[in-house]
């Protein structure tokens, strides 16, 4: 005789939420993640953010069919009795599956190729204008190019984290730390980790890594509230002095977009150094780390002066910024919320954080694929120039289901982003308002 089917509530899962204590929900089955988090390709940020839930949607999107084959190696042996699926859930996953079988993400390795290639053809080009011309607009060019390279070896670095870009997974491991450590000085494993929880939890002021930037910029009146950042696990003072920084961030926006990379680099190699945070092949990473650190001040110092040399790093990390704009313009001026994701909004939430940038099929490569950031968000496995393609079918779906599809030309995202800037400014600029203490009542009434 079979034996019957032992259930449990969502109110049991979700206690389940502690690091130690990971349970997850797939399809109405259990599972306990507590000892795999420390294993999981993905990191545990993922699996901490999403514990105590049903993650179907977004295991869906973020892993291929081959995994469903090890899930039995977590299951507790209960069910979830009390779950219910949304329609647009539904439909969502029947696009995942639809796209499956089509073959949409299964990637081209020649186009990696020609990627490699012209990657090749850009950092040469830089090298040589330092090294083979006295002209100082030759260098300054130079300089610039340098800072192009930079963006396309983080868009083909973005590539190779979301999906496997050619069969070779040890070929992808050494292209990931040839583009990313060695030549542009970012960690891989630190874009992973914080990339994955920008994912995970899109536009989660607690949450999401990509809009903490107090005290530089607050994306919404709500950090005004010094919330605390699981990501970083530390407060996000809103003090006096980010009340004076914030008051004019409308204004300083694009100049410290231009040197955001420096964050990018410090946050890199504070990762590496950490002996607090788990770091897989942490020496690989490191050497190559080490790599960029002796290439990069060694070109420079090969330009015949200070002025130039200074020339040249301001406009290498100057055109990068063109590349945090674009992040920027992405979700600076979409909806935001206070708290953990709620898994069961899956589509829900991914669509209100992100916008999309209208432009010609032609200018694709230029966004790396992002302007495309909802199908992005959505069909994070999917390869870039495939996201065009399938932008009619999300756009029905969110039609279908009385849900934002946000689209606007690069020059109005800009404009919004900077509308939305400078409204968080006044509101910081309001002095007759001391700085909150606390957000018991705005977490409660603004959880999503």
């Amino acid at each position: 005789m079979a034996e019957s089917k032992r259930y449990i509530s969502q109110q049991d899962l979700k206690s389940h939420n502690k690091l130690g204590d990971l349970w997850i929900s797939i399809q109405n089955k259990v599972y306990d993640v507590s000892e795999w988090s420390k294993h999981h390709p993905g990191g545990d940020l993922p699996l901490l953010i999403l514990a105590g839930q049903d993650v179907t949607d977004a295991f869906v999107a973020y892993h291929p069919p081959s995994s469903w084959l090890h899930l039995d190696n977590f299951f507790t042996g209960y069910y979830l009795k009390d779950n219910s699926v949304s329609e647009v859930s539904k439909d969502y996953r029947k696009l995942v599956a639809e796209f499956s079988r089509m073959g949409f993400f299964e990637a081209k390795g020649r186009r990696v190729m020609y990627t490699l290639c012209f990657l090749a053809m850009l950092f040469v080009s830089s090298v040589y204008g330092v090294l083979c011309s006295d002209s100082t607009w030759v260098h300054l060019f130079s300089g610039g190019l340098m800072g192009f390279f930079w963006i396309q070896c983080g868009w083909l670095g973005h590539d190779s984290g979301h999906y496997p870009v050619m069969k070779n997974r040890r070929f992808i491991r050494f292209m990931q730390l040839l583009v990313g450590n060695c030549l542009s000085g970012l960690s891989i494993a630190w874009w992973k980790r914080e990339h994955n929880a920008h994912h995970i939890a899109c536009n989660s002021l607690d949450f999401d890594p990509d809009i903490q930037s107090i005290p530089l910029f607050a994306v919404s009146s709500r950090l005004f509230y010094s919330l605390k950042s699981q990501f970083y696990d530390r407060v996000m003072n809103f003090d006096s002095v980010a009340r004076f920084l914030v008051s004019y961030q409308h204004w300083t926006f694009y100049p410290l977009a231009c040197f955001a990379r420096v964050n990018l680099l410090a946050q890199s190699l504070l990762l590496l150094l950490s002996s607090k945070k788990k770091v897989a092949k942490r020496e690989q990473e490191l050497w190559g780390m080490v790599v960029f650190w002796i290439w990069y001040p060694l070109l420079v110092s090969c330009l015949p002066n200070w002025g130039e040399r200074v020339m040249f790093v301001v406009a290498s990390f100057s055109v990068t910024g063109i590349q945090q704009v674009q992040f920027a313009l992405n979700h600076f001026s979409s909806s935001f919320y206070v708290g953990p994701p709620c898994a069961n909004d899956w589509f829900k939430k991914q669509t209100e954080g992100t916008l999309n940038i209208m432009n010609s099929a032609w200018m694709d490569w230029f966004y790396g694929g992002l302007n495309f950031q909802i199908e992005h968000h959505l069909f994070p496995r999917l390869p870039r120039y495939h996201l065009r393609r399938i932008s009619p079918l999300v756009m029905e779906l969110c039609k279908k289901h009385s849900l934002p599809y946000n689209s606007a030309s690069f020059w109005m995202a800009n404009a919004m982003v900077i509308g939305n800037l400078h409204a968080v400014a006044l509101q910081a600029r309001d002095f007759s308002k001391p700085i909150p203490k606390n957000l018991v009542w705005e977490a409660v009434t603004t959880h999503g």
